[in-house]
């Protein structure tokens, strides 16, 4: 039965609200984290929430028997440590078991000659990919409400909030036509390679010569055309056609061979099935590089993908010089004085004036908010209307030329000095990116999004503990002064 954490100490372990968090200023960020996390695990108020959630969630109806899981404070630090240092399982994995401080935080360190608790590697894997987006969302509101109380935030306090959007890059090359053809075509084969590897499958003894040859196929149209020179057209023609009719013999042999596929067992279901999903993508770009190339075809933006395997992954051209192009998601952040991240959503398919309504929505309810300010990229008439109504001060600039009711808004002072302060959401979004939010390493859309959730809870948590590590240090100051007075 997995428990919220081992109540049952054992001799020579460590109390977690024992651990000696380092105070100072150049310790890095995963002091503070942990400062938050014990402040949270020692609080009966936040960490009753936390498991209550975590409990909903993760625990099942029948759990009463069974191997005992991870705890579900280890799961829970184990995550915020990941994207609090942006590092990998193996990192994690090597942390978890030798890094004396997060241990004593996960409660499984002890004192020096008792025997140490070991965490495995596919362990953790396992129980942190057990969070989705939805539990990651309620658990930053958890957060933010601590936050707001280690800051000394009055309920009746309204807050000031500032919204901004950036792209979190998912984990794809660049995409081209030409080497999403070879992806493709490299998935099948590799299909018909775990087949034949339990099945001798007639007709495929040459399965490695049809990678080969297609591979220098692609790197030859490659070639081609980041080549220049006389003549350069018809070598990409010619090198699109032995490519093309290279791919389209594989598209062939597997279709006339699909109905010989075995299916004796569940796994090689699976792998038939998957075996049709890149056949198709395969058909797919065979046809999208021929329109393209030989037949000089603009192909719409609707029609293509820009990867195989992280299907979700949108182009995003934000008109900045460098980068240029990103292949990602964008992401709204909105943080308040306190530069806690209130509130975060992954667009899908959205220009950022399309999410300000739910936005408003989501936030209006919970939080008085006395001043809001945005870019021009939220701009939108209806936006500033329905903004209005729940903000006491509101910065929207608007896009184009303004009439001579808005230039005159624009010049006031408190507009002004809040436009300014807009910027600081950058630093905010600076800071994620270094901590993970630059480049997403795990695969699917699902994975994606809950990625993103726990990097905005390890932000905030890192956050609040700077601010506790530095009231601690300000109360220790003030305790030498008296001393050294008296």
């Amino acid at each position: 039965m997995r428990k919220r954490f081992e109540q049952q100490l054992v001799i020579g372990q460590l109390l977690i609200q024992d651990t000696e968090i380092p105070i100072a200023k150049r310790s890095g960020a995963l002091p503070g984290l942990c400062a938050a996390l014990k402040e949270m695990f020692v609080t009966p108020k936040w960490n009753e929430q936390v498991f209550e959630l975590l409990e909903a969630k993760i625990l099942s109806k029948n759990n009463k028997t069974g191997r005992p899981g991870m705890d579900l404070w280890q799961m829970f630090v184990l995550s915020q440590v990941r994207l609090c240092q942006n590092i990998s399982y193996e990192e994690l994995h090597d942390l978890a078991n030798h890094h004396r401080l997060i241990r004593q935080i996960m409660g499984i360190e002890s004192d020096y000659g008792f025997p140490k608790q070991k965490i495995g590697y596919q362990t953790i894997i396992d129980n942190v990919s057990l969070l989705d987006d939805e539990v990651v969302k309620e658990l930053n509101n958890i957060i933010v409400a601590f936050g707001h109380e280690v800051f000394k935030k009055k309920e009746a306090a309204a807050l000031r909030l500032k919204t901004d959007s950036f792209v979190v890059e998912s984990n794809v090359h660049f995409p081209t036509d030409y080497n999403l053809l070879w992806d493709s075509a490299r998935k099948c084969i590799d299909m018909i390679t775990k087949l034949q590897k339990n099945h001798n499958l007639p007709g495929w003894r040459k399965i490695h010569d049809w990678r080969k040859d297609l591979k220098n196929k692609m790197r030859a149209l490659g070639r081609a055309s980041a080549s220049g020179g006389k003549g350069k057209e018809e070598r990409i023609s010619f090198a699109t056609k032995s490519y093309l009719t290279k791919a389209n013999a594989l598209l062939q042999k597997l279709e006339n061979s699909k109905a010989g596929f075995p299916q004796e067992d569940i796994a090689d279901k699976v792998i038939v099935v998957e075996l049709e999903r890149f056949m198709e993508l395969l058909q797919k770009h065979v046809d999208l590089l021929e329109r393209r190339v030989l037949k000089g075809e603009d192909i719409s933006h609707n029609e293509k993908i820009f990867s195989i395997f992280e299907q979700y992954t949108e182009w995003v051209t934000k008109g900045k010089m460098r980068p240029n192009v990103e292949l990602g998601k964008k992401t709204t952040i909105t943080t308040d004085q306190f530069n806690l991240i209130v509130d975060y959503q992954v667009m899908d398919h959205q220009s950022d004036s399309e999410i300000v309504p739910e936005l408003k929505d989501r936030l209006s309810c919970k939080y008085s908010i006395s001043s809001w300010s945005f870019d021009k990229g939220f701009w939108h008439k209806n936006n500033k209307v329905i903004l209005s109504s729940v903000v006491e001060t509101l910065v929207l600039p608007k896009k184009g030329k303004c009439n001579k009711e808005e230039t005159a808004e624009q010049k006031k002072n408190i507009f002004k000095k809040l436009r300014h302060k807009h910027s600081a959401i950058e630093s905010n979004i600076n800071e994620l990116e270094h901590r993970g939010l630059n480049r997403c390493p795990d695969r699917s859309y699902k994975n994606f999004k809950r990625y993103i959730g726990l990097a905005v809870c390890a932000y905030n948590l890192r956050k609040i503990g700077a601010e506790l590590i530095a009231q601690t240090r300000t109360l220790s100051l003030s305790y030498g002064r008296e001393q050294v007075a008296a």
